[in-house]
């Protein structure tokens, strides 16, 4: 295994820059999420460490080597793609082994590399099979054995999982997991769904537009967002934010455009004084029937486990989650506070956290 660093990384095409200077250190062992929205630049970016793009400036380095004019095969590193990219004439055990047979490697070496990882992901029972016989999570499976089998460096996914339903999802989150814990394998791993961020990485890069908007531990990100982007895009549901001026005064209060004060308990440290963009989570509004503010209820969503509502605060729209099992209907009238030290307060100019 290897760590991988990027540096000052940018991508043209034509006249047109996709990627910004992105610089990213990633450790040996260390299972990395590059997360953000469609278009952010990250499956660019990974398609540029596997050698599938070529590097417009700046430098990868694969364990200490600079690897920008190498070839992909060359890199000693394998890659999982969202389409599974599986030979549907080949049976598993070939498909797996098939890119140690392009190595010239010998029919007992690749038949004990394939029962390895057949025997690590649970394939044992399939190797004879088409993938046209294999269920979605099987067939990703067989996509991760061909990888495993490789012994690269390096292990890079891209938006693996998008392909399975959702029960299939959780499942393959947690075998993906297992898997890099059992390897302890450097890891790079791309995808959309921030829930899928926050629950298998050991460090988030959230991207935005061609940049790295924050990078560091999933529960760091969530609690501390560096700005609104960051803060609104973790996190389900998504953070409220409310644009207002602040005042500390006799006690912390938010003033809306049409005048209405929103009282904010104890913000946990000094509160800037001014026009603010103020985030809170969902999780972190409380219902206060003593002495909350007025809110009117416009949808009701139960999950189970928690009660998701939607409402309306001094004409702002905003959601809150209580862990009980509530029997209000769109229309009823409840009163919330936030919770104390449990805001944030962004720049409403540049998103910044202030």
């Amino acid at each position: 295994m290897a760590p991988v660093s990027i540096k000052d990384v940018r991508k043209y095409y034509g006249a047109l820059e996709v990627l910004h200077g992105v610089s990213i250190d990633i450790a040996d062992g260390e299972f990395v999420v590059l997360v953000g929205p469609s278009g952010c630049g990250k499956s660019t970016l990974l398609r540029m460490i596997a050698g599938l793009e070529a590097i417009s400036g700046g430098t990868i380095s694969v364990d200490g080597e600079v690897v920008n004019d190498r070839a992909p095969k060359e890199r000693d590193i394998a890659m999982v793609f969202q389409s599974y990219a599986l030979y549907p004439h080949m049976t598993v055990a070939q498909n797996m082994g098939f890119s140690l047979k392009l190595r010239n490697a010998g029919k007992t070496e690749i038949e004990a590399a394939v029962a390895k990882a057949a025997k690590i992901l649970g394939l044992t029972e399939l190797l004879g099979r088409y993938p046209r016989e294999l269920s979605g999570g099987q067939r990703q499976r067989v996509a991760m054995g061909r990888a495993i089998v490789r012994d690269p460096k390096v292990f890079l996914f891209d938006e693996p999982l998008s392909n399975l339903d959702a029960k299939l999802r959780v499942q393959m989150r947690t075998e993906v997991r297992e898997l890099h814990q059992r390897l302890g394998s450097t890891t790079v791993y791309v995808t959309h769904d921030q829930i899928e961020a926050m629950t298998m990485a050991d460090k988030i890069v959230v991207m935005n537009d061609g940049n790295v908007e924050q990078v560091g531990a999933p529960l760091e990100l969530y609690d501390r967002p560096a700005n609104a982007f960051v803060a609104g895009f973790l996190g389900s549901p998504a953070m409220n934010f409310i644009d207002g001026t602040a005042h500390r005064g006799d006690g912390a209060a938010l003033e809306l455009a049409g005048g209405a004060r929103i009282a904010l308990g104890d913000p946990g440290r000094t509160l800037p004084e001014g026009p603010v963009t103020f985030g809170i989570r969902p999780e972190d509004i409380v219902l206060d029937p003593e002495s909350g503010t007025t809110a009117r209820i416009s949808v009701v969503e139960p999950t189970g486990s928690e009660t998701h509502l939607v409402a309306h605060l001094a004409d702002r729209e905003i959601v809150l989650v209580a862990r009980d099992r509530l029997t209000y209907r769109p229309g009823d009238e409840i009163r919330v506070s936030f919770a104390s030290g449990r805001g944030h307060f962004f720049d409403p100019g540049t998103g910044a956290r202030l």
